[in-house]
């Protein structure tokens, strides 16, 4: 929402399709954005990313609406059960990495996992998967324009190798889904560029920061999070990634908006940071990525989407 209303603070005549699970909540995003810019053009589309149907009638819709793409911010993400390892923070403490441990819960946060209706991972499946079969069914739209086309994912500084596995990808044995996933979103943006950018569409990653938004405040009870907030505060002096407020988290998405995309890096990630006197910026930082294990995962992708898709053939006629 609040990417939303800077992007059409920068341009105020884009056309901005607001996508949302739930379309209730989805007319109170479009009012909310046209009551700071009234002269907006906003839509929206129903979509949830952990439903391969709901994604594959989404993408029927945008077909049929629109065109051209200019743009997809690939937002949607989850984090079910996330439990605070407290005991593992003390030893962050003992031993001097507790600020890495907040800045990336390396180590900290844990998930508990289940699957959804389409038998995939749901946290794979949400964070990645759906994505990534939107953007398969939405090539046409993005590829082949005059102007090229962006994809632009919002990752993790919690995105870590050491929690992803090929052999697992959908990490259905481990406990930290979201941080595997949030890896997996990584190399799947360094394929995809490869892949898709002589044909004019182009693929960034960004990572918002800590932001106050309604999956932190089921990390911890809301009343914690307000005695811990001057704290959090007082972090942004040494850990420029705690952004904090979803208007400064949004930073790195507007500023990617305003670039050239032949001139960015597929291998960096760039962060949204604050300084500890509120002055937002973006930090590029390169990822820890092994392109052949990409390459792999993109395969793997492949094949299941194959899978996936052949239990729909009548949503794709």
């Amino acid at each position: 929402l609040a990417r939303s209303r800077r992007l059409l603070g920068e341009a105020g005549r884009l056309h901005l399709c607001l996508a949302c699970r739930n379309a209730q909540r989805s007319e109170a995003a479009r009012d909310s954005v046209l009551a700071a810019h009234p002269a907006a053009q906003v839509s929206t589309v129903e979509v949830d990313l952990g439903s391969v149907v709901s994604v594959l009638r989404a993408a029927r819709d945008l077909s049929r609406r629109f065109q051209r793409l200019d743009f997809i911010f690939l937002n949607a993400g989850i984090m079910p059960n996330p439990h605070v390892n407290f005991k593992a923070l003390c030893q962050g403490l003992r031993t001097g990495r507790v600020l890495h441990m907040l800045t990336t819960a390396e180590g900290v946060m844990t998930q508990t996992d289940r699957l959804n209706g389409d038998g995939l991972q749901e946290v794979f499946a949400t964070n990645l998967f759906g994505h990534f079969i939107l953007v398969r069914q939405l090539e046409s739209l993005l590829c082949g324009n005059e102007k090229p086309s962006r994809l632009i994912w919002t990752s993790s500084s919690n995105a870590r190798e050491s929690a992803f596995s090929l052999s697992d990808y959908q990490h259905a044995k481990g406990q930290e889904s979201y941080s595997s996933s949030k890896y997996a979103t990584d190399l799947t943006s360094v394929v995809l560029n490869r892949k898709l950018n002589e044909q004019g569409l182009y693929s960034s990653v960004v990572c918002p920061g800590l932001v106050m938004s309604n999956m932190t405040y089921r990390i911890l009870p809301v009343f914690i999070w307000k005695l811990l907030m001057p704290i959090l505060w007082l972090i942004r002096f040494f850990a420029k990634t705690y952004t904090l407020t979803p208007y400064n988290g949004a930073e790195a998405h507007v500023w990617l908006f305003k670039q050239k995309p032949e001139s960015l890096d597929a291998l960096v990630k760039y962060h949204s940071c604050t300084s500890g006197l509120g002055k937002n910026y973006v930090e590029p930082r390169k990822m820890d990525i092994d392109e052949e294990v990409a390459e792999k995962f993109y395969e793997k992708l492949l094949e299941l989407e194959k899978q996936i898709l052949e239990r729909y053939d009548d949503l794709l006629d």
